[in-house]
Protein backbone atom coordinates (compact mmCIF):
# COMPACT_ATOMS: atom_id res chain seq x y z
CA UNK A 1 0.00 0.00 0.00
CA UNK A 2 2.96 2.29 1.05
CA UNK A 3 4.76 1.55 -2.19
CA UNK A 4 1.37 2.28 -4.74
CA UNK A 5 0.08 5.48 -2.85
CA UNK A 6 3.81 6.88 -2.27
CA UNK A 7 3.29 7.00 1.39
CA UNK A 8 6.09 8.41 3.49
CA UNK A 9 7.61 5.48 6.18
CA UNK A 10 10.25 6.15 8.87
CA UNK A 11 12.10 3.12 8.20
CA UNK A 12 13.82 3.27 11.60
CA UNK A 13 10.65 2.99 13.29
CA UNK A 14 9.29 -0.18 11.52
CA UNK A 15 12.67 -1.67 11.93
CA UNK A 16 12.45 -1.17 15.73
CA UNK A 17 8.99 -2.33 15.81
CA UNK A 18 9.94 -5.65 13.60
CA UNK A 19 13.15 -6.46 15.85
CA UNK A 20 10.54 -5.72 18.74
CA UNK A 21 8.20 -8.09 18.16
CA UNK A 22 10.31 -10.80 16.59
CA UNK A 23 12.68 -10.87 20.13
CA UNK A 24 9.53 -11.26 21.78
CA UNK A 25 8.38 -14.52 19.87
CA UNK A 26 11.55 -15.74 20.12
CA UNK A 27 12.24 -15.18 24.08
CA UNK A 28 8.63 -15.20 24.89
CA UNK A 29 6.75 -16.93 22.55
CA UNK A 30 4.56 -14.04 22.57
CA UNK A 31 3.64 -11.39 19.91
CA UNK A 32 2.95 -7.79 21.47
CA UNK A 33 2.11 -7.01 17.40
CA UNK A 34 4.19 -3.74 17.68
CA UNK A 35 4.06 -3.73 14.05
CA UNK A 36 0.32 -4.01 13.33
CA UNK A 37 -0.96 -1.79 10.66
CA UNK A 38 -2.24 0.83 12.50
CA UNK A 39 1.61 1.45 14.07
CA UNK A 40 0.06 1.86 17.64
CA UNK A 41 2.65 1.69 20.62
CA UNK A 42 1.75 -1.31 22.86
CA UNK A 43 2.73 0.14 26.85
CA UNK A 44 5.12 -2.78 27.31
CA UNK A 45 6.77 -1.83 24.07
CA UNK A 46 6.74 1.95 25.02
CA UNK A 47 7.91 1.07 28.62
CA UNK A 48 11.10 -0.57 26.88
CA UNK A 49 11.71 2.72 24.65
CA UNK A 50 11.62 4.68 27.74
CA UNK A 51 13.96 2.31 29.97
CA UNK A 52 16.42 2.13 27.16
CA UNK A 53 16.35 5.79 26.63
CA UNK A 54 16.61 6.73 30.30
CA UNK A 55 19.52 4.09 30.83
CA UNK A 56 21.58 5.19 27.41
CA UNK A 57 21.16 9.33 28.73
CA UNK A 58 22.81 8.26 31.77
CA UNK A 59 25.98 7.10 30.04
CA UNK A 60 25.86 10.92 28.75
CA UNK A 61 25.93 12.85 31.88
CA UNK A 62 29.23 14.52 33.15
CA UNK A 63 28.01 14.38 36.10
CA UNK A 64 26.72 10.99 37.67
CA UNK A 65 25.53 12.72 40.66
CA UNK A 66 22.83 14.36 39.09
CA UNK A 67 20.99 11.14 37.99
CA UNK A 68 21.49 10.00 41.22
CA UNK A 69 19.95 12.15 42.60
CA UNK A 70 16.92 12.53 40.52
CA UNK A 71 16.92 8.86 41.50
CA UNK A 72 17.16 9.08 45.22
CA UNK A 73 14.14 11.98 45.32
CA UNK A 74 12.22 10.10 42.86
CA UNK A 75 11.93 13.04 39.95
CA UNK A 76 12.21 13.65 36.43
CA UNK A 77 13.64 10.61 34.39
CA UNK A 78 14.36 8.55 36.96
CA UNK A 79 11.02 8.43 38.22
CA UNK A 80 9.77 7.23 34.68
CA UNK A 81 12.44 4.87 34.67
CA UNK A 82 11.54 3.36 37.91
CA UNK A 83 7.92 3.71 36.61
CA UNK A 84 8.96 1.72 33.43
CA UNK A 85 10.74 -1.09 34.95
CA UNK A 86 7.81 -1.65 36.94
CA UNK A 87 5.95 -2.09 33.66
CA UNK A 88 8.23 -4.31 31.75
CA UNK A 89 8.60 -6.50 35.08
CA UNK A 90 5.16 -6.98 35.54
CA UNK A 91 4.42 -7.33 31.92
CA UNK A 92 7.07 -10.31 31.62
CA UNK A 93 6.07 -11.45 35.07
CA UNK A 94 2.28 -12.22 33.64
CA UNK A 95 3.64 -13.92 30.09
CA UNK A 96 5.74 -16.14 32.46
CA UNK A 97 2.92 -17.14 34.58
CA UNK A 98 0.99 -17.86 31.42
CA UNK A 99 3.43 -19.65 29.97
CA UNK A 100 3.93 -22.23 33.05
CA UNK A 101 0.27 -22.66 33.04
CA UNK A 102 0.01 -23.01 29.33
CA UNK A 103 3.15 -26.18 30.00
CA UNK A 104 1.09 -27.96 32.94
CA UNK A 105 -2.21 -27.85 31.04
CA UNK A 106 -0.45 -29.14 27.58
CA UNK A 107 2.58 -31.58 29.49
CA UNK A 108 3.36 -32.06 25.45
CA UNK A 109 3.15 -28.90 24.34
CA UNK A 110 6.24 -27.86 22.32
CA UNK A 111 9.28 -25.93 23.49
CA UNK A 112 9.96 -23.75 20.52
CA UNK A 113 10.81 -20.10 22.49
CA UNK A 114 13.58 -19.46 25.44
CA UNK A 115 11.25 -19.09 27.80
CA UNK A 116 9.53 -22.59 27.65
CA UNK A 117 12.76 -24.18 28.28
CA UNK A 118 13.94 -21.66 31.25
CA UNK A 119 10.61 -22.35 32.41
CA UNK A 120 10.48 -26.10 32.77
CA UNK A 121 13.30 -25.98 35.01
CA UNK A 122 11.87 -25.73 38.10
CA UNK A 123 14.77 -24.82 39.95
CA UNK A 124 15.21 -21.24 38.38
CA UNK A 125 13.80 -18.75 40.42
CA UNK A 126 10.50 -16.43 38.63
CA UNK A 127 12.35 -13.33 39.02
CA UNK A 128 15.70 -14.78 37.43
CA UNK A 129 13.96 -15.97 34.82
CA UNK A 130 12.50 -12.69 34.28
CA UNK A 131 16.04 -10.69 34.47
CA UNK A 132 17.31 -13.60 31.60
CA UNK A 133 14.17 -12.80 29.12
CA UNK A 134 14.24 -9.69 29.55
CA UNK A 135 18.03 -8.94 28.91
CA UNK A 136 17.33 -11.10 26.09
CA UNK A 137 15.00 -8.64 24.57
CA UNK A 138 17.30 -5.31 25.29
CA UNK A 139 20.45 -7.40 23.68
CA UNK A 140 18.19 -8.12 20.40
CA UNK A 141 15.95 -5.64 19.65
CA UNK A 142 17.56 -2.34 19.23
CA UNK A 143 20.75 -3.90 17.93
CA UNK A 144 19.29 -5.54 14.53
CA UNK A 145 17.20 -2.96 13.96
CA UNK A 146 19.90 -0.25 14.26
CA UNK A 147 22.40 -2.52 11.99
CA UNK A 148 19.20 -2.66 9.52
CA UNK A 149 18.44 1.03 9.18
CA UNK A 150 22.19 1.94 8.40
CA UNK A 151 22.33 -0.85 5.99
CA UNK A 152 19.26 0.37 3.87
CA UNK A 153 20.78 3.82 3.90
CA UNK A 154 23.90 3.10 2.70
CA UNK A 155 22.84 1.13 0.29
CA UNK A 156 20.27 3.40 -0.99
CA UNK A 157 23.43 5.67 -1.95
CA UNK A 158 25.61 3.20 -3.20
CA UNK A 159 23.58 1.69 -6.27
CA UNK A 160 26.78 -0.80 -7.72
CA UNK A 161 26.10 -2.06 -4.37
CA UNK A 162 22.53 -2.32 -4.59
CA UNK A 163 23.16 -3.83 -8.03
CA UNK A 164 25.47 -6.67 -7.00
CA UNK A 165 22.78 -7.59 -4.00
CA UNK A 166 20.26 -7.69 -6.29
CA UNK A 167 22.45 -10.30 -8.78
CA UNK A 168 22.81 -12.40 -5.45
CA UNK A 169 19.27 -12.64 -4.81
CA UNK A 170 18.33 -13.57 -8.10
CA UNK A 171 20.35 -16.16 -7.87
CA UNK A 172 17.98 -18.29 -5.16
CA UNK A 173 14.80 -19.58 -5.25
CA UNK A 174 11.86 -17.26 -4.35
CA UNK A 175 11.58 -18.74 -1.24
CA UNK A 176 15.21 -18.88 0.32
CA UNK A 177 15.85 -21.87 2.59
CA UNK A 178 18.66 -21.44 5.03
CA UNK A 179 21.36 -22.96 3.09
CA UNK A 180 20.24 -20.32 0.67
CA UNK A 181 20.31 -17.27 2.87
CA UNK A 182 23.65 -18.76 4.64
CA UNK A 183 25.61 -19.11 1.64
CA UNK A 184 24.63 -15.53 0.68
CA UNK A 185 28.27 -14.25 0.90
CA UNK A 186 27.97 -10.45 -0.78
CA UNK A 187 24.99 -9.43 1.70
CA UNK A 188 26.96 -11.11 4.18
CA UNK A 189 29.86 -8.75 3.50
CA UNK A 190 27.36 -5.54 3.27
CA UNK A 191 25.89 -6.09 5.91
CA UNK A 192 29.42 -6.35 8.49
CA UNK A 193 31.28 -3.17 6.00
CA UNK A 194 28.01 -1.42 7.21
CA UNK A 195 28.19 -2.11 10.69
CA UNK A 196 32.01 -1.48 10.95
CA UNK A 197 30.98 2.05 9.87
CA UNK A 198 27.66 2.59 12.32
CA UNK A 199 28.31 -0.28 14.85
CA UNK A 200 25.01 -1.17 16.79
CA UNK A 201 26.79 -0.47 20.03
CA UNK A 202 29.45 2.48 19.03
CA UNK A 203 30.52 2.30 22.98
CA UNK A 204 31.19 -0.60 25.18
CA UNK A 205 32.90 -0.79 28.53
CA UNK A 206 34.16 -3.70 30.39
CA UNK A 207 34.89 -3.69 34.20
CA UNK A 208 38.15 -5.44 35.81
CA UNK A 209 37.36 -8.27 37.56
CA UNK A 210 40.66 -8.40 38.98
CA UNK A 211 44.15 -6.28 38.29
CA UNK A 212 45.95 -6.66 34.78
CA UNK A 213 47.83 -5.19 32.67
CA UNK A 214 46.93 -4.63 28.75
CA UNK A 215 49.34 -5.32 26.15
CA UNK A 216 50.54 -1.78 25.35
CA UNK A 217 51.83 -2.40 29.39
CA UNK A 218 48.62 0.01 30.88
CA UNK A 219 47.75 -1.14 34.09
CA UNK A 220 44.67 -1.95 35.06
CA UNK A 221 43.25 -2.35 38.72
CA UNK A 222 40.18 -4.35 40.14
CA UNK A 223 37.24 -2.62 39.56
CA UNK A 224 38.60 -0.02 36.58
CA UNK A 225 36.31 0.26 33.77
CA UNK A 226 37.78 -0.05 30.30
CA UNK A 227 35.91 1.46 27.16
CA UNK A 228 36.75 1.02 23.71
CA UNK A 229 34.70 2.97 21.01
CA UNK A 230 33.32 0.74 17.85
CA UNK A 231 32.63 4.00 15.74
CA UNK A 232 36.03 5.14 15.83
CA UNK A 233 38.10 1.69 15.32
CA UNK A 234 35.77 0.94 12.36
CA UNK A 235 37.19 4.35 10.70
CA UNK A 236 41.06 3.79 11.60
CA UNK A 237 43.25 3.94 8.76
CA UNK A 238 46.12 1.74 10.16
CA UNK A 239 42.94 -0.67 10.65
CA UNK A 240 41.29 -0.60 7.27
CA UNK A 241 43.21 1.26 5.09
CA UNK A 242 43.17 5.03 2.88
CA UNK A 243 39.53 4.13 2.02
CA UNK A 244 38.02 3.54 5.69
CA UNK A 245 35.32 5.78 5.26
CA UNK A 246 34.32 4.03 1.84
CA UNK A 247 31.34 1.58 2.15
CA UNK A 248 32.97 -0.82 0.22
CA UNK A 249 31.87 -4.47 1.02
CA UNK A 250 34.40 -6.08 -1.26
CA UNK A 251 36.50 -5.78 1.44
CA UNK A 252 35.25 -8.52 3.43
CA UNK A 253 35.75 -10.85 -0.01
CA UNK A 254 38.06 -12.67 -1.86
CA UNK A 255 38.02 -15.02 -4.98
CA UNK A 256 38.65 -18.72 -4.57
CA UNK A 257 41.19 -19.54 -7.20
CA UNK A 258 39.44 -23.22 -7.59
CA UNK A 259 36.05 -22.46 -7.72
CA UNK A 260 36.15 -18.76 -9.38
CA UNK A 261 33.31 -17.92 -6.66
CA UNK A 262 33.50 -15.31 -4.08
CA UNK A 263 34.66 -16.08 -0.41
CA UNK A 264 33.72 -14.30 2.85
CA UNK A 265 36.56 -13.64 4.63
CA UNK A 266 36.23 -12.21 8.23
CA UNK A 267 38.29 -9.68 10.35
CA UNK A 268 40.00 -10.11 13.30
CA UNK A 269 37.25 -9.83 16.40
CA UNK A 270 39.31 -7.96 18.44
CA UNK A 271 40.18 -5.64 15.67
CA UNK A 272 36.12 -5.37 14.79
CA UNK A 273 34.67 -6.37 18.16
CA UNK A 274 31.07 -5.37 16.82
CA UNK A 275 29.81 -8.35 18.55
CA UNK A 276 32.27 -8.47 21.34
CA UNK A 277 35.44 -11.02 20.79
CA UNK A 278 36.70 -13.93 23.36
CA UNK A 279 34.61 -15.72 26.08
CA UNK A 280 32.23 -12.36 25.49
CA UNK A 281 31.45 -13.03 21.73
CA UNK A 282 27.52 -12.35 21.03
CA UNK A 283 25.70 -16.24 21.34
CA UNK A 284 22.80 -14.49 19.39
CA UNK A 285 25.76 -13.56 16.36
CA UNK A 286 24.65 -16.45 13.99
CA UNK A 287 20.61 -15.65 14.20
CA UNK A 288 21.36 -12.32 14.36
CA UNK A 289 22.86 -12.50 10.77
CA UNK A 290 20.39 -14.85 9.43
CA UNK A 291 17.48 -12.44 10.57
CA UNK A 292 19.24 -9.40 9.05
CA UNK A 293 19.97 -10.90 5.75
CA UNK A 294 16.61 -12.43 5.24
CA UNK A 295 14.80 -9.10 5.91
CA UNK A 296 17.23 -7.51 3.42
CA UNK A 297 16.85 -9.97 1.09
CA UNK A 298 12.58 -9.80 1.19
CA UNK A 299 12.52 -6.17 1.05
CA UNK A 300 15.30 -5.42 -1.34
CA UNK A 301 13.47 -8.47 -4.03
CA UNK A 302 10.53 -6.58 -4.02
CA UNK A 303 11.28 -2.89 -3.37
CA UNK A 304 13.44 0.01 -3.86
CA UNK A 305 14.36 2.13 -0.52
CA UNK A 306 14.78 5.65 -1.43
CA UNK A 307 15.29 8.48 1.26
CA UNK A 308 12.54 10.49 1.29
CA UNK A 309 14.78 13.45 2.16
CA UNK A 310 17.10 14.66 -0.62
CA UNK A 311 17.09 11.12 -2.29
CA UNK A 312 20.92 10.19 -2.69
CA UNK A 313 22.18 13.05 -1.40
CA UNK A 314 20.26 12.29 2.46
CA UNK A 315 22.60 12.43 4.98
CA UNK A 316 21.46 11.26 8.32
CA UNK A 317 23.00 12.58 11.47
CA UNK A 318 24.15 10.15 13.81
CA UNK A 319 23.57 9.64 17.37
CA UNK A 320 24.11 7.35 20.26
CA UNK A 321 21.98 5.96 22.50
CA UNK A 322 22.85 2.38 23.73
CA UNK A 323 22.51 1.61 20.21
CA UNK A 324 23.76 4.04 16.91
CA UNK A 325 20.27 6.11 15.70
CA UNK A 326 19.65 8.18 13.16
CA UNK A 327 18.09 11.81 14.51
CA UNK A 328 14.73 11.96 13.48
CA UNK A 329 14.37 8.94 11.71
CA UNK A 330 14.77 7.23 8.44
CA UNK A 331 12.47 8.73 6.39
CA UNK A 332 11.48 7.07 3.42
CA UNK A 333 9.50 6.02 0.60
CA UNK A 334 9.37 2.35 -1.11
CA UNK A 335 9.21 1.79 -5.19
CA UNK A 336 8.38 -1.88 -6.42
CA UNK A 337 10.65 -3.13 -8.38
CA UNK A 338 9.79 -3.85 -11.70
CA UNK A 339 12.47 -6.43 -12.89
Amino acid sequence: MAADKGIELDLQDILQRFAFDNICKISFGYDPSYLSPSLEKTEFAVAFEDATRIMSERIGHIFHFIWKLKRFLNIGSEKTLKQATATIREAARKIVRQKKHELKEKSSLETTDLLSRFVKDDKLDEDFVIDIVISFILAGQDTSSAALTWFFWLVSCNPDVEKEILKEINQIAEEPGYDDVKDMVYIHASLCESMRLYPPVPLDSKEAAGDDVLPDGTVIKKGMRVSYNCYAMGRMENLWGSNCHEFKPERWLERDNATGKLRFVGKDSYAYPVFQAGPRICLGKEMAFLQMKMVAVEVLRRFQVVPAANGSEYAPVFFSYLTSKMKGGFPIKIEKRTT
